[in-house]
């Protein structure tokens, strides 16, 4: 749960009413900054990326639910992957990890 969440259902002003949620036993959809984030760590990708986010109860962790349309000739999953767990290991490892072990939100 953040700061600005609640532990128990209760009324909140304004047309954010899943906030007003209990952050306990709910999955809330919220709003991000994480595409404009990606977007500045890596200019390359700026513009190109839109965000969700879903407030879950966990101690922490993030998700990216990443989808690509690919122009010319296209790439393999394992293509993606190596690139993606290159980039983890290299030059993007203070920005972000990946990993393909079986994991549960509290493991991140």
């Amino acid at each position: 749960a953040t700061a600005t969440q609640t532990v128990v259902d209760q009324a909140i002003r304004g047309h954010k009413w899943r906030s007003g949620r209990s952050a306990l036993n709910n999955i809330i959809p919220a709003s991000t900054g994480a595409a404009i984030a990606i977007g500045k760590v890596i200019p390359e990708l700026s513009g190109k990326l839109t965000g969700m986010a879903f407030r879950v109860p966990t101690i922490d962790g993030s998700v990216v639910d990443l989808t690509l349309r690919l122009e010319g000739k296209g790439a393999s999953k394992d293509e993606i992957e190596k690139l993606f767990k290159d980039a983890a290991n290299g030059k993007y490892k203070e920005v972000f990890g990946f990993e393909d072990n079986l994991l549960v939100s509290s493991d991140i």
